[in-house]
């Protein structure tokens, strides 16, 4: 087995982090973190919470941007000493450690050169992601949660907000659907290649019999609306109904009737929240997700235009996309990326980023063919 020159290693990375750099525009980034600084320190900011939620937001996610890079770029300076160190004094252990450091920042500016694949018209958008059980009973509606909890866990362990607008909890066990929004720049970016149908096999903890049982969830990621879009939504294609919210919450919550459905007549989208106290403030939120809804449906019929007049086909990812195993082997697998991992369990608390990087980096394949 041919033996590789760590320098060799080193300076192609180098190369690598530049390029990253470069797409990045890290000057860039900095100028806007002045200009959001300045923002941040008005006396009047939080007026608008929505807004200086957003500012706030943004702040803090270019910082640590900034900050990732320049981690990095400060351990491949270290490097090369450190294997001279090694090297010198003949030390097996710190040479280990050396190669430990170059694989750790192999997989670093890896997972960083993805972030650069993220250059879609709405990737910097944050995400509106909303699960449904579909077939498999009992055992699929206790999927969905499953998914639910999963992405929770996943934007918990990066620092991101999360807000559940609308749950629907299943009779026996589990849940019907359920909407949540991820509040972090580039969340749309990074989730929109989770949407699609996600297939669990196990032994059904519902059945009797301990039989082996096959169910599906579905998962939809759209971008959440900012002002700048142009979504008119008629209110005479509107039906709203309001009702008394349902499932695990506060008593205020559900004794009564400020829960929200609305329907849109012309497109038959349905969507509904229940997690305010308000009728009014579920309304908009509810509103928030309709318009996300018809943005995405916009969006899709704009690409499909388009590619009709190219004479191309429409590329959907919007068919089983994931495997979930839990007997008679362990084992997840990304039927498009072929990304496996045989810890179930660390995935469905969240581990999830090798899955989505390997999804980013297929989904930017298919759209260069």
């Amino acid at each position: 087995m041919a033996v590789i020159d760590p320098a060799e290693e080193i300076g192609e990375l180098t190369g690598t982090l530049r390029g990253i750099q470069d797409v990045l525009d890290v000057d860039a980034l900095r100028k806007q973190v002045v200009d959001l600084e300045a923002q941040a320190a008005a006396p009047d900011l939080w007026n608008d919470p929505e807004q200086a939620q957003k500012v706030t937001s943004k702040l803090s996610h270019l910082q640590s941007e900034i900050n990732r890079v320049e981690s990095l770029s400060r351990r491949l300076d270290d490097l090369p000493v450190l294997f001279e160190l090694a090297a010198e004094e003949g030390d097996e252990d710190a040479l280990a450690e050396a190669e430990k450091e170059l694989a750790s920042l192999k997989s670093d500016i890896g997972a960083l050169e993805v972030r650069t694949l993220l250059a879609g018209e709405y990737d910097s958008r944050e995400a509106l992601v909303t699960i449904n059980s579909q077939a498999g009973g009992v055992d699929a509606a206790d999927w969905a949660q499953m998914l639910m909890r999963m992405y929770l866990r996943w934007a918990e362990r990066h620092g991101y907000g999360t807000e559940v607008y609308d749950t629907s909890y299943a009779e026996e066990a589990g849940i019907k659907s359920a909407t949540f929004v991820v509040k972090t720049p580039y969340a749309y970016g990074t989730l929109r290649g989770e949407h699609g149908t996600h297939r669990l096999v196990r032994i059904s903890p519902f059945d009797n019999q301990g039989r082996r049982q096959t169910s599906f969830a579905g998962v939809d990621v759209v971008p959440v609306v900012e002002q700048t879009d142009h979504i008119d939504i008629n209110e005479d294609d509107l039906r709203v109904d309001v009702y008394r919210s349902s499932g695990p919450g506060g008593q205020g919550v559900n004794t009564t009737d400020s829960a929200v459905r609305i329907t849109h007549l012309p497109t038959g989208i349905v969507v509904s929240c229940q997690n305010e106290r308000s009728q009014l403030q579920n309304r908009a939120s509810a509103m928030a997700v309709l318009s996300a809804k018809l943005l995405e449906r916009k969006r899709q019929e704009e690409a499909a235009a388009m590619n009709e007049l190219r004479g191309e086909s429409t590329t959907s990812w919007g068919t089983q996309i994931r495997n979930y195993v839990l007997h008679p082997y362990q084992i997840v697998k990304d039927l498009r990326s072929g990304v496996e991992a045989g810890n179930p369990t660390a995935v469905l608390d969240g581990d999830l980023d090798e899955f989505i990087e390997g999804e980013i980096r297929w989904m930017r394949r298919q759209e260069a063919h």
